[in-house]
């Protein structure tokens, strides 16, 4: 965009950071394998050549989403339902 003629660059990504592996939906078998467990969001920002980087905070997904939880967020808070961890996630009973 900087190419294009933009001043400056602000990405936003309409989710929080993905965090934690889960193998039940996004399979990433390691906290390796994710970029935000490497890197700040400026680090990034500056790898892709924008001047920020911001994600949706997890409060603000659940907001969004309304009172009833009937879904995961171990890929970003890292709290899985039952049982496994982000060591060894074995998301019992469903992540």
């Amino acid at each position: 965009l900087k190419e294009a003629g933009a001043k400056e660059v602000h990405m936003r990504i309409a989710a929080p950071e993905i965090k934690f592996p889960c193998r039940y939906g996004i399979d990433t078998p390691t906290k390796e394998e994710l970029i935000s467990t490497k890197f700040t969001p400026e680090e990034i920002a500056q790898n892709m050549g924008a001047d920020s980087l911001g994600f949706l905070s997890i409060e603000g997904l659940k907001e969004s989403l309304g009172e009833e939880r009937n879904y995961s967020l171990v890929s970003f808070d890292g709290k899985y339902f039952a049982g496994g961890s982000a060591e060894t996630p074995g998301c019992a009973g469903g992540c």
